[in-house]
């Protein structure tokens, strides 16, 4: 696995297609490696005419991981932003961005079209609005703003996205939580095949099991606020893609987040949760190209 060292930390990534070709980042979400973009909507990119890259956020994956820092109590965190202030934190969802931008530094790439999925969508908002020179493009997928007022997570998807297994353990220990969290936020009209899903689970596990970093990728999420007033500045070709049928971010996150951002395409999917289907790669693939273009 090829990794780089920018932004004071190594970020581990891969680079799919012919790098002639227009660059296209993939920014992943909350306490998930790169692996979890499918490796069919990698392939259906790169179809498509793209330098496909994905990388581990800091915190996950192969990645540095901040193991020297606690986890922050998110409560706490919510509370101050309340009160418009901002708690001690390992890091901030801007410096998650500065990495994205610090990894195609590292690759010598000028600009690229830029794809994030849930935090990953957040990370790609603050890419648009602190670095619009290095943006083509922007699709924020299955996303939000942080507007406070927004409808939100189904209580039995937040309750089984909070319940993680302890650090240390075992696949057949970890087995159940992933199940459950497929199970609660997935995609009602695309149920995930269980013989793929435990497949990819324990691969992602060989390749990296680190539980905390997604408390402090949490507590960056919560601190980084309301991103409305940002986003008005955007000025790059914007598409929201969002499931009609998320149970974790509700669809009001993505119209949200296409009311914001003057001139962004939304596109609505029936039957689609918070996860990528096999049944929707085409069709997701399809739409980024075409703001892409």
């Amino acid at each position: 696995m090829p990794s780089v060292h920018a932004n004071g930390i190594d970020i581990a990534y891969e680079a799919h297609g012919d790098p002639a070709n227009p660059p296209l980042l993939l920014i992943m979400g909350l306490g998930a490696q790169l692996t979890l973009w499918p490796i069919e909507l990698v392939e259906a990119l790169v179809t498509r005419g793209y330098y496909v890259i994905r990388h581990d956020n800091r915190d996950i994956g192969l990645s540095t991981k901040f193991t020297d820092h606690a986890v922050p109590n998110v409560r706490r965190v919510a509370l101050m932003r309340l009160f418009g202030l901002r708690a001690r934190l390992p890091y901030r969802l801007t410096e998650m961005a500065d990495d994205a931008v610090a990894l195609l530094d590292a690759l010598g790439i000028a600009k690229a079209h830029v794809v994030g999925a849930s935090m990953g969508g957040m990370i790609a908002q603050l890419v648009a609005i602190g670095f619009p020179e290095r943006v083509l493009s922007l699709t924020s997928i299955m996303s939000t703003t942080g507007n406070p007022r927004l409808p939100r997570s189904r209580p039995e998807a937040l309750a089984a996205l909070m319940d993680r297994p302890p650090a240390g353990a075992s696949f057949d220990e970890i087995l159940p939580f992933g199940l459950r969290i497929s199970r609660a936020i997935g995609s009602p009209g695309y149920p995930a095949d269980e013989t793929r899903l435990k497949e990819r689970m324990e691969r992602d596990y060989k390749r990296s099991f680190h539980p905390t970093g997604a408390g402090r990728q949490l507590a960056a999420i919560i601190d980084d606020g309301d991103r409305r007033k940002r986003l008005r500045g955007v000025r790059v070709p914007t598409l929201v893609i969002h499931g009609v049928d998320d149970p974790l971010v509700p669809v009001e996150g993505g119209r949200d987040t296409a009311a914001a951002i003057p001139g962004a395409k939304l596109l609505e999917v029936p039957g689609m949760g918070h996860d990528l289907p096999m049944e929707l790669v085409d069709q997701i693939a399809d739409a980024i190209a075409g703001i892409a273009r």
